[in-house]
């Protein structure tokens, strides 16, 4: 199913965290988002990321906030005092990414509200496979809403496409920053998850997520001839990694034997 497109009606307010300042911001069918500005930090990168990323953790049944396209008018800019601001809302004129907003959300405590071992275990699974950098008890990226997990903020993901120049064999590599995820204690049942979420998460699903990035965000990379080039590069790293065996869930087994 193709992502919806909004258009951005009104800034509310920034949301300070991290280098990426992402806002809050009202849109033309009176909801509120989330904005991911393409303008800010890793660029188009960061929206790629966060779309590939939150599509196929929905895809694995994890839940996700809804991911829509979003254009952002350079005229917002006049109202905002801010001029770091003014700069950002002009440099990300056209599409952008939001995530809907789930007011009432709370950030995740792995103390007051842990996940079960099922829970636990997929969204482990999904960041090994996606190469998550950012899941960790310093910054987890999950907010608790009406009782349930939200999997959030997936931008710093599929590390391998800051750099096309490196060998194909990247895609089997294991993922060793696992170690660290704040949830890795908990997911004892990676066995059972991998061997759910590779029914979930086929080649197919893959290229049907990737279909869903914008051309206009797959524009102008040197290492490829052309955008229907640069996103079957997408397509063939992660179906790649999806091979058995996967490295990465023979690694997070064996950070999770080093951890107790």
């Amino acid at each position: 199913m193709p992502l919806r497109t909004v258009a951005a009606t009104r800034y509310v307010t920034p949301l300070r965290e991290g280098g990426s300042l992402p806002a809050l911001v009202e849109a033309d069918d009176d909801g509120m988002y989330v904005l991911k500005f393409r303008g800010a930090g890793q660029g188009r990168k960061a929206l790629i990321a966060e779309l590939i990323g939150g599509e196929l953790a929905r895809a694995a049944g994890l839940d996700v906030p809804e991911i829509v396209l979003i254009e952002l008018d350079p005229e917002m800019a006049r109202t905002e005092p801010d001029p770091e601001i003014q700069d950002l809302i002009r440099a990300s004129a056209g599409l952008n990414l939001a995530l809907d907003f789930l007011p009432g959300s709370v950030t995740f405590d792995p103390l007051a509200a842990p996940p079960s071992a099922d829970v636990a275990s997929a969204v482990v699974w999904l960041d090994a496979f996606i190469t998550n950098v950012d899941r960790t008890p310093r910054n987890s990226n999950l907010l608790c809403w009406h009782r349930r997990l939200w999997l959030i903020d997936h931008g710093a993901a599929l590390i391998f496409h800051h750099d096309w120049s490196g060998p194909a064999e990247r895609s089997r590599r294991p993922f060793p920053l696992i170690k660290d995820h704040v949830l890795l204690r908990l997911a004892t049942g990676l066995g059972q998850a991998d061997e759910q979420l590779t029914r979930r998460i086929t080649p197919d699903v893959v290229k049907r997520v990737v279909d869903l990035v914008p051309h206009g965000w797959l524009e102008g990379e040197a290492a490829f001839d052309g955008v229907d080039a640069h996103r079957a590069a997408y397509v063939d790293h992660l179906v790649s990694r999806l091979q058995s065996p996967r490295a990465f869930v023979e690694e997070a087994l064996r950070a999770q034997s080093a951890s107790v």
